[in-house]
């Protein structure tokens, strides 16, 4: 990963928008990604994979506001926030269409995205994402307790931080049950040993997870996927979101593809990306991009209610509207 870092082909480079710098990474040429990291992470999660994405795609791995080198300012951390300064940024940078994946609470504001925006959706690939279910990882709802923030900084102390990463590092390396994700964890923990990207940790997962788990879903609305082509990635060892959610965009969709990584945990696309990378690949280059239009959208709407509640096929859908054959 070092070596993707340094490589001045994957430098960061900076906009201001609304007042607020934002970070990002763009690479290559082709039909453009739009890779959106997870909570306390940054667009270095995708640099493993994106020296071959870059072959034929133009990548944007953005850092998300509050997160990594983009500002962490007191402001809007909700999913539609999030989404808005998406299309902000896309704007920026004269790009009108992507295929949009995201990672963990990435993927949230992926489906959030495409739901507010489908004129400018092609794809949607997500990876391990939030918002399929309400079980998510204990040491997530606990960032919502009261007291939590005194908490995380009382543990990043300058004193405790080496002992910390070196626990942490140690305990991925033992193989024992539950740690195959703790390396990155440790770059989550560095996130949050800062006050501002802590503040806006926080205020990001007050949003969509409480004490209870996550409170914000997407299945009322998955039935919409089968406008907008959508795969689902997830590690078979992943301990913080489980691998059962992956099964149900599909349930809800029938249309959505599901791919299992078994040695993988919550970050497949650090722990294979070369596979990941190929799969994200085929799946634009065989799923056509979707095109907006107003009616087609109108009668998915209308008719949605109507068809979960009969049956999750794909005839069912199909009946509604013909979206193969208007696709062409």
């Amino acid at each position: 990963m070092g070596e993707h870092r340094e490589s001045d082909r994957f430098r960061t480079q900076f906009v201001t928008l609304h007042g607020h710098r934002r970070a990002y990474r763009m690479a290559g040429r082709g039909p453009t990604l739009l890779l959106l990291h997870g909570l306390g992470c940054d667009s270095r999660t995708w640099l493993p994979a994106m020296e071959r994405l870059t072959e034929r795609f133009r990548v944007i791995a953005p850092d998300l506001l509050g997160h990594g080198e983009s500002d962490k300012p007191r402001g809007d951390y909700s999913l539609g926030g999030y989404a808005n300064g998406m299309r902000d940024l896309l704007t920026y940078l004269e790009v009108e269409r992507v295929t949009i994946v995201g990672h963990s609470f990435g993927g949230g504001v992926a489906m959030q995205f495409a739901y507010q925006y489908p004129e400018r959706t092609e794809r949607i690939c997500l990876v391990a994402p939030g918002g399929l279910g309400p079980e998510v990882s204990p040491l997530i709802r606990l960032l919502t307790l009261p007291g939590a923030g005194i908490g995380l900084g009382a543990l990043a102390l300058p004193p405790l931080r080496g002992p910390i990463r070196a626990g942490l590092h140690a305990l991925s390396r033992s193989r024992l049950p539950l740690t195959r994700d703790l390396d990155e964890v440790v770059d989550v923990y560095t996130a949050l040993c800062d006050p501002g990207g802590r503040a806006a940790v926080r205020a990001v997962t007050s949003h969509v997870v409480d004490w209870r788990g996550q409170r914000i879903t997407m299945t009322d609305r998955a039935y919409l996927a089968e406008l907008i082509p959508m795969c689902v990635v997830w590690g078979e060892r992943d301990a913080v979101i489980p691998v059962r959610h992956a099964f149900v965009a599909q349930r809800r969709a029938a249309r959505t593809s599901v791919h299992l990584f078994p040695e993988s945990g919550h970050f497949p696309h650090k722990d294979e990306p070369e596979r990941f990378a190929d799969l994200l690949t085929d799946f634009v280059e065989k799923r056509p991009a979707a095109t907006y239009r107003p009616r087609r959208w109108r009668a998915i709407l209308r008719s949605g209610a109507r068809v979960e509640g009969a049956t999750d096929s794909v005839e069912a859908a199909a009946a509604v509207i013909d979206i193969t054959a208007d696709a062409g």
